[in-house]
């Protein structure tokens, strides 16, 4: 529940997390705590900071770079295996994912910016994982998958802090019209065209942050 909160943004980069808090919140002593901290630790969402406790981890753009490319590399292979294992009812399902991130990033690009955008992009991030999830599944590759969300994990906190103003609709709708994209690639049974669109999609999602981060003025942290 913890992770879950830091990826969707409901804890910010920098949040401290205290134990008792912690262990009031969720009604558990503080053991599972900081058995959960050090889970997260190991995950890379949160740092020990020395006489400081435990902060949500904020990550330099050279970090969130690096997790982009990872995640692209992985996400291009899955999406091939993906593509000769794709039957009707997995591609009924696909869309139904696919229309209804369309449909939040349609309200998204719809609302005011500050905190009017910021309430509905969790349900945005959510919706963007529960897509590239079938992908994963019908891959079934154990390891990618773990790596490839590990990497995800990176940068899903600061897409939700900053969710950016009108100036960048454009690119919350290539991110949506992507994933249609990639859809139809693997409907069409083309697993070098979804390889490419998916690795295309990725890095595109990079762009989309950066720009997100450095339009709201947040400085980068520097690696380390």
């Amino acid at each position: 529940m913890i992770e879950e909160a830091i990826v969707s943004g409901e804890l910010e980069p920098g949040t401290v997390l205290r134990q008792e808090q912690l262990s009031e919140q969720f009604e558990v002593s503080r053991t599972p705590i900081r058995e959960a901290l050090r889970q997260l630790a190991a995950l890379g969402l949160v740092s020990f900071v020395p006489n400081r406790g435990v902060r949500v981890r904020t990550i330099s753009r050279d970090e969130l770079h690096e997790a982009f490319m990872v995640r692209a590399e992985l996400e291009a292979l899955a999406t091939e295996v993906a593509a000769r294992k794709m039957t009707p009812v997995v591609l009924a399902e696909l869309e139904e994912k696919e229309q209804h991130f369309a449909g939040i990033s349609k309200e998204l690009r719809a609302r005011d910016p500050g905190e009017a955008r910021r309430s509905v992009m969790g349900d945005w991030v959510r919706a963007n994982h529960a897509f590239h999830d079938v992908i994963y599944r019908v891959a079934d590759l154990p390891l990618v998958e773990q790596l490839a969300k590990s990497s995800r994990r990176s940068f899903s906190g600061p897409a939700v802090w900053a969710p950016g103003d009108h100036s960048i609709d454009g690119l919350y709708a290539k991110n949506a019209e992507q994933h249609r994209a990639i859809r139809q690639a693997l409907a069409a049974g083309s697993p070098e065209g979804a390889r490419a669109l998916a690795r295309d999609h990725v890095l595109s999602s990079f762009h989309l942050l950066e720009t997100i981060l450095e339009q709201v003025g947040g400085s980068w942290p520097s690696r380390g």
